[in-house]
């Protein structure tokens, strides 16, 4: 999923209402189990309950303001992408092994594809790591990709450091030095609540981007930043406040795209495409996974 154009390059105080209108108002609507829609008078009222002007979002007369519409529209849109989109591109283990295997059959990777953290029965391959692997040998057109980085990714000039960032990303195209794209993966099939270890997956992401926002602004250096995230259960049915903030995230350009659950199949063979035309060739059309299902 990409950001809507309508809501980018907004300044910094948009997304302070954004959040601030969340935390106070919830983001779900219990009753429909749907993400929640507030209208203009909804978020008025949720900032005088902090005892925070409303000026800025409608004149004496109730008209809105440009920034009450664009709350508005904000809020409609976030829902309707979750609610319509996201929510039906979220698999469980038993879809992603489906995915994997297949892919593994029809492409008899040399990629690395790593374990589960899990013991016993649900001990497994990552399923939605090694989809994003496979997908991404398939259509590198057999350029070096650094699958499972063991450092720290560096940004040089003139063979000196100039930014190494603060923790490791799951990949790096081509590598960890210089990378045209860095990725992680958030696959949460086993998991029973959306606990600490989820929301800390999401921040992480959010300090990257942080990072990657940084770099860019002050040393004009732009790097395609993804996430990939997976699990029905996991994200919907007990962490759609979480996946509110991705889309905030991705709107606010801290990660240039999201693709949820089987959207890797359609998407990320374009996207590497794009990554290899950027490093400097011109490949062939992408290879897209022969693979049928709802």
């Amino acid at each position: 999923m990409l950001p809507d154009s309508r809501f980018t390059n907004l300044p910094k105080s948009f997304w302070a209402n954004v959040r601030t209108v969340s935390q106070e108002l919830g983001y779900t609507d219990r009753t429909t189990n749907q993400i929640k829609i507030p209208s203009l008078q909804d978020i008025k009222t949720a900032m005088n309950s902090l005892r925070l002007n409303t000026a800025h979002l409608s004149d004496i007369n109730e008209t809105p303001t440009e920034i009450g519409t664009k709350l508005t529209e904000y809020f409609k849109y976030r829902a309707h992408i979750l609610n319509n989109f996201v929510q039906r591109r979220l698999t469980d283990v038993t879809r992603a092994k489906e995915i994997f295997e297949g892919l593994k059959a029809q492409f008899d990777p040399a990629c690395p594809i790593p374990m589960n953290k899990q013991k016993g029965d649900k001990k497994a391959p990552a399923y939605l790591t090694g989809v994003v692997n496979m997908l991404i040998e398939a259509n590198c057109q057999g350029m070096p990709c650094n699958y499972a980085p063991g450092r720290l990714t560096t940004f040089t000039r003139d063979g000196a450091p100039l930014r190494t960032l603060a923790r490791r990303v799951d990949g790096c195209f081509p590598d960890t030095f210089n990378p045209i794209a860095i990725w992680e993966v958030k696959e949460y099939y086993y998991t029973t609540t959306f606990g600490s270890r989820v929301a800390d997956g999401i921040y992480e992401t959010l300090l990257d981007g942080l990072e990657l926002e940084e770099l860019r602004e002050r040393e004009g250096i732009d790097v395609y930043h993804l996430l990939v995230v997976d699990s029905h259960y996991t994200w919907w049915v007990c962490g759609r406040s979480y996946l509110c903030r991705i889309v905030d995230m991705l709107h606010m350009g801290y990660v240039d795209e999201v693709l949820f659950g089987d959207e890797v199949l359609e998407r990320l063979p374009i996207i590497v495409k794009d990554w290899v035309q950027k490093a400097g060739m011109t490949p062939d059309s992408p290879t897209l996974p022969e693979l049928s299902g709802p």
